[in-house]
């Protein structure tokens, strides 16, 4: 954003969209005159097309102006459409490429603009999650967060890419403390910083950020700081989330997961919490990966907790359970965008391998909103449309960068990994998905006269502690893989699958 000049050129900037949000940023961008001066607004709208917005001339429509623009070397592109659909961003994003802009910058989807209010800080490059999957639901994020004001919010995990996300639209919650909480110093510290900047850019309300470095698998330290912090509501999004990492760190997934889930479930329930959202996965549906099965038994004990007697009266613990995200730190694309910067090839594990996609910012707006309107012990999805062949994913980032697949880059098949499975099931043959008055959120009920044999959480977690935490009376059970593989295919029939 501070790149306003090339070979000393004054950067001219094109508004891709002359609506409040466009004029947001033109006025804000002359206040601010060192970023360069707004040379035109671009917009398709006729009743705009001619006129002019406080000096600035409305020009278009897009597709045919744009080609008629004298480029120079420090032209810029933003485009202010929060409420376009992703088919008109690609539209407006292979015209402007093809005219030659320099760079081409892009406001976030509505779901985080509140209310028309747009800041350039919010303003990115433009890249390839913004072009492909679906059009997010558009979510009125101040309404949806009326049930946070003037509450203390702790988010786990803060620094990654789901937690982080939660945190930026928090902001416009009205929470009087929003806890960054993680066990990585560097990305706490970056959501920190990041937070702060967009406050004094106006964006959002004056929460009191508090970074917070803890580890959730250390059981007294949980309970110390719940009990210290006095938050009102937690979304639990920490995980340790590799599939083939956890496949060779078995004991890890357990430790940091399932017993770091425990730890602060049970610090929650002691330390009166009122709200505790757990963020899961589809990979906890009919387990077959180490990460799998560790989520589902993370699912078991909020579910758990959700029916205990020393649950605090008032109190709401539920799930929120989706599938995969576009742009997240593990995500497959940023893979694909390394493979292609060095000429590949694009590596795809199977032809037939298909996985359900949805951006973060629309994963974090649904789950900020199942938040508030969930019950005590509900399981929740959020509608993920339809799956998408990761081959045609690879092919249309492979076009985002400017080339043909399979002719300027090859696309290889490796085959599948250990805990990998072609395709990801939502929810479980005894899981029903019904409809709510929200808009992509799910609720998953129990089949009628379908009967699940119950699980003895209790005696499970006794069998598993001796092998995650050292017991001088058990020492040939701690790290022991093997024996933790035979526990868990006695307690979850799918991990028996071939290839699990």
């Amino acid at each position: 954003m501070k790149e306003t000049s090339v070979k000393g050129l004054r950067s001219r900037l094109y508004i891709i969209g002359a609506g409040h949000a466009g004029q947001s940023l033109a006025e804000e961008i002359k206040v601010k005159a060192i970023l360069g001066n707004v040379v035109a607004f671009l917009d398709d709208d006729t009743a705009k097309i001619g006129t002019k917005i406080d000096g600035i001339p409305v020009l278009g429509p897009i597709r045919d102006v744009a080609v008629l623009l004298r480029m120079k070397s420090a032209d810029e592109a933003i485009i202010a459409i929060p409420s376009a659909t992703k088919e008109y961003i690609n539209e407006i994003y292979n015209i402007l490429n093809k005219a030659g802009f320099r760079r081409i910058r892009i406001l976030p989807g509505i779901s985080q603009i509140i209310e028309g209010d747009a800041h350039l800080i919010q303003t990115r490059s433009i890249d390839p999650q913004d072009l492909l999957g679906r059009t997010p639901a558009a979510i009125n994020l101040k309404e949806s967060l009326a049930y946070l004001r003037g509450k203390r919010v702790l988010v786990t995990g803060a620094g990654g890419s789901i937690g982080s996300e939660l945190c930026r639209q928090l902001l416009s919650g009205g929470a009087s403390r929003l806890y960054l909480f993680g066990h990585g110093e560097n990305s706490i510290y970056l959501i920190d910083r990041e937070l702060r900047l967009l406050q004094e850019e106006g964006v959002g309300e004056k929460a009191t950020i508090v970074p917070v470095i803890g580890e959730m698998k250390d059981r007294d330290y949980m309970f110390f700081i719940l009990n210290k912090l006095k938050a009102d509501v937690i979304f639990h999004t920490a995980a340790y989330k590799h599939v083939p990492m956890m496949e060779e760190n078995p004991v890890a997934a357990m430790e940091n997961n399932l017993f770091g889930t425990k730890n602060l479930i049970d610090a929650s329930l002691a330390g009166g919490i009122k709200r505790f959202v757990h963020i899961t996965t589809d990979k906890a549906v009919n387990p077959v990966s180490m990460y799998g099965a560790s989520k589902y038994l993370c699912e078991k004990l909020v579910l758990s907790a959700s029916q205990s007697g020393g649950r605090p009266q008032g109190s709401s613990f539920m799930v929120v359970r989706f599938g995969n995200v576009l742009g997240s730190r593990g995500s497959i694309m940023l893979l694909f965008q390394k493979q292609i910067e060095k000429g590949g090839p694009v590596t795809v594990t199977h032809p037939e391998m298909k996985r359900w996609f949805m951006t973060i910012p629309e994963a974090c707006s649904l789950v900020l909103k199942a938040g508030g309107v969930g019950e005590n012990g509900g399981v929740y999805l959020l509608d993920m449309g339809e799956p998408v062949y990761i081959r045609d994913l690879a092919k249309q980032m492979i076009r985002f960068y400017g080339y043909e697949p399979d002719k300027d880059i090859k696309i290889e098949y490796t085959g599948t990994r250990p805990g990998e499975r072609i395709d990801e099931p939502l929810w479980a043959g005894d899981e029903e998905p019904v409809a709510t008055e929200f808009n992509r959120i799910l609720k998953l009920r129990r089949k009628k006269n379908q009967q699940t044999p119950g699980m003895d959480m209790g005696n499970l977690l006794g069998h598993l502690e001796p092998i995650v935490h050292y017991s001088a009376d058990k020492t040939e059970q701690y790290r022991n893989s093997a024996l933790l593989s035979k526990l868990l295919q006695e307690a979850i029939p799918s991990m028996k699958e071939p290839g699990s």
